[in-house]
């Protein structure tokens, strides 16, 4: 385990990412009773698995019905969950090392945007006394602690405040990053707020039925209509993860060198679909050692010709078929 852990962070090519990749398989497959049972259901034969275009992905809804974990459940045990209304079961992850993810998203955030201490981080989120199990929120205290910058916070319940600061910081020459759930930066965008080059927007995605799903493009052409700003940012994350990818423009995501995304067809959810098809988004995360590294989301998008990712949606009721209705049964 130590051998593979100490691996995930040094990649520096698509072979060292592959045979990883299929090490992890391999361990995931003895040690996770979940997957080995889900590869056994699809009749996998772990000795024919050779490349990762044949790795086999766990639905995502596993994680709300199942213990997807490759070692016990202890008392330093964080479990992350998402967040659900009353007549949805929230997923949980169980995550055995809490170092791995804060490496993972430390690292991930150095390679996009350089240092946390250079920032001021402006959080419209939950505080983390609020919503301690969500790990988009663990991540951002994180970030928070490290900037060390006195401004620096959550604020989704203290908009007048927020604005207060924002105003000082447009004054300086202090680099910002204003990260919050899309239907928060909507709503603090009605409120007639002009950014300036000094601040960079992140939305995390989430209208939870607040106002009305946008596509990532209608999204980012309100922000920056409101914010009269030439750019908005995305953080591709969900709880079932410990990595994340970021759009830094033009809506496609880039992903550190552990974080790989595959489309599959959406009619045959085991088959990988064709360059440049839009599908259903596949993900092998290698820091998520401990639980599933390799995970079927509901999100569509599609590869694009410089291996970037593009969000197109979600599947809705009508799309779900194959796995899911196996899953159902599981």
């Amino acid at each position: 385990m130590h051998t593979l852990k100490s691996e995930i962070f040094n990649i520096t090519s698509q072979q060292q990412f592959n045979s990883l990749a299929l090490k992890i398989f391999n361990y995931q497959y003895v040690n996770n009773v979940v997957y080995k049972n889900w590869c056994n259901l699809l009749k996998i034969n772990p000795l024919q698995i050779d490349g990762i275009e044949k790795i086999p992905f766990l639905p995502i809804e596993f994680f709300k019905s199942n213990k997807i974990i490759t070692s016990p459940i202890t008392s330093k045990t964080l479990a992350f969950t998402s967040s659900a209304t009353t007549s949805q079961i929230a997923s949980t992850h169980y995550v055995n090392d809490i170092k791995l993810y804060e490496q993972s998203f430390l690292k991930c955030f150095n390679l996009f945007y350089g240092n946390p201490n250079q920032y001021c981080f402006l959080a419209l989120l939950p505080n983390y006394l609020q919503r301690k199990g969500s790990s988009l929120v663990y991540m951002c205290h994180e970030l928070i602690k490290q900037s060390t910058h006195p401004f620096s916070g959550f604020f989704l319940d203290n908009i007048d405040d927020l604005i207060l600061k924002i105003n000082k910081l447009k004054s300086t020459n202090q680099k910002v990053i204003l990260i919050g759930v899309s239907y928060a930066l909507m709503d603090l965008c009605d409120k007639d707020i002009t950014l300036n080059d000094n601040f960079i927007v992140i939305e995390t995605g989430g209208m939870k039925g607040t106002r009305k799903e946008l596509l990532k493009s209608e999204l980012h052409s309100y922000l920056k209509n409101g914010f009269k700003i030439n750019t908005i940012n995305s953080e591709y994350g969900m709880t079932e993860l410990l990595s994340q990818a970021y759009s830094l423009s033009n809506e496609k995501f880039v992903s550190p060198p552990w974080l790989k995304f595959l489309i599959r067809e959406v009619d045959n959810p085991l088959q990988l679909a064709e360059a440049n098809k839009t599908g259903g988004i596949n993900v092998i995360d290698l820091a998520n050692i401990y639980s599933c590294a390799f995970i079927a989301t509901k999100d569509l998008g599609y590869i694009d010709a410089d291996n970037n990712l593009q969000l197109m949606g979600r599947f809705d009721n009508s799309d779900v078929r194959g796995c899911n209705l196996m899953a159902q049964n599981f």
